[in-house]
């Protein structure tokens, strides 16, 4: 197809290309979970990405990735030339966005019959650390005497029995809502008390950005990307505990300082991410290599 249409330029948005063209190419790489967790992926995919993938980004004339810290990963991991990639972060969708109290009620009303809820938004596997994200929970509710409830927005793509036998320790305070259309997301995300976004590992994480963007506080991990996109507009954990989770969802719930100061610090962090800007630098990144003459 590239050479029946004499492409310029072919652009991977899921970092897939082929190797047997000389058409120059702009990889977009999200991130490398698969070769630091390829027990999370499904045993035959995790083979061929960590067969493939270093070979598509040698052969990639540009990568561009989502963070400062998956750019570090690939220069690490696939020995990559530092000039070759490019950062350019992700955004949130325009619908999230700060709501009324009356629609917040009207959520609530509709999710969790009425009560205040913790929020967690991602597909069910385990590099998203459910396990642990629900013993959290568990925590959370035995040691305050509160009506709040978990709100698990996502699909079980990969649903193992250590989640199923932390869900079953808590499962009459969690709600599972399946997938969720953009304009029913944002505004349960706007209406919880705290996102919980706890994963093990991510290149980005644009659950953080979309509630800084409905004026809800963030717990997120201090590990990978993360911190880098929370900076210090989220309470960071250490994934691997529960407790510290659990503490850090009961002291955004008690303490009403707190949770203003991150709420305020999250909407400013969020104006930082824009997918126009994002556009604009994916553009010049193609530009890099049209302009070199490699095009």
């Amino acid at each position: 197809v590239l050479k029946k249409y004499n492409v310029d330029l072919f652009v991977s948005p899921d970092g897939y290309l082929s190797l047997n063209t000389n058409v120059p190419s702009l990889q977009v790489i999200h991130d490398l979970n698969f070769e630091h967790f390829p027990n999370f992926v499904k045993e035959n995919h995790a083979k061929y990405l960590r067969k493939y993938f270093p070979m598509f980004a040698r052969k990639a004339t540009r990568i561009a990735t989502v963070s400062e810290f998956s750019k570090n990963d690939i220069i690490k991991t696939y020995d990559a030339d530092e000039e070759k990639v490019d950062v350019i972060y992700n955004a949130a969708h325009k619908a999230y966005k700060k709501i009324s109290n009356e629609e917040r009620e009207t959520i609530k009303n509709k999710y969790s019959e009425g009560n205040e809820y913790f929020v967690f938004v991602s597909a069910f596997n385990p590099r998203k650390n459910i396990t642990n994200t629900l013993s959290a929970f568990k925590l959370f509710k035995e040691n305050n005497n509160t009506g709040h409830k978990l709100l698990m927005v996502g699909e079980k793509q990969y649903w193992t029995k250590e989640m199923q036998e932390a869900y079953d320790s808590c499962a009459s305070d969690v709600i599972l809502t399946g997938r969720l259309n953009v304009e029913e997301l944002s505004k349960v995300m706007g209406s919880a008390s705290v996102l919980v976004y706890a994963s093990k590992f991510e290149g980005f994480g644009i659950p953080i950005i979309e509630a800084m963007k409905c004026g809800t506080p963030v717990i997120t991990s201090n590990v990978s990307s993360m911190p880098e996109v929370a900076l210090d507009a989220a309470m960071l954990v250490d994934p691997n505990k529960p407790d510290e989770i659990a503490n850090a969802m009961s002291e955004i719930i008690s303490n009403s300082t707190l949770r203003n100061e991150l709420i305020e610090k999250g909407l400013k962090r969020s104006e930082f991410f824009s997918w126009d800007k994002s556009a604009e630098l994916l553009w010049k990144s193609m530009l890099k290599i049209l302009d070199d003459g490699k095009g």
